[in-house]
């Protein structure tokens, strides 16, 4: 069952000052903020301080935000992503399977990550960025 439907931002590099402006902004509340320092092991120091993923709460929403992975190139356009909530593995699966038919381009296969069992990343056919999570609990 979907959960629900949220934004996510990608940022260039200046995630932490996006948090404190949408914080400010939307009068939101930051439920979590975490860099690549503190989640990845041996993490170059040229990305440590660079924000993995914040989550703020504005009235019963969450907005996500998180600097491009440094491994990719930062493209307007593709900064703003749907968020879409499940929590169930086998509902992952399933809106996997009709999102990917077809798609421009499959960031990343859906799998077990170190914060979801089933997430995936992608750009639907019509170019549409996408990111599927599960959240068990």
């Amino acid at each position: 069952m979907i959960k629900a439907l949220e934004l996510y931002l990608v940022t260039d590099g200046n995630g932490q000052e996006a948090v404190e402006f949408y914080r400010e902004v939307f009068h939101a509340e930051v439920i979590s903020s975490l860099t690549w320092g503190e989640q990845v092991p041996d993490c170059p120091a040229d990305r440590a301080h660079l924000l993995m993923n914040a989550q703020l709460k504005i009235g019963e929403q969450r907005l996500m935000i998180s600097d491009e992975n440094p491994d990719f190139d930062y493209k307007h356009g593709y900064n703003m992503t749907g968020a879409i909530i499940v929590d169930r593995v086998e509902d992952a699966q399933e809106i996997y399977e009709k999102l990917s038919q077809g798609a421009r381009k499959i960031h990343l296969e859906l799998q077990e990550t170190f914060w979801s069992p089933a997430y995936a990343n992608l750009e639907d056919r019509f170019g549409m960025m996408w990111q599927i999570s599960t959240e068990v609990g």
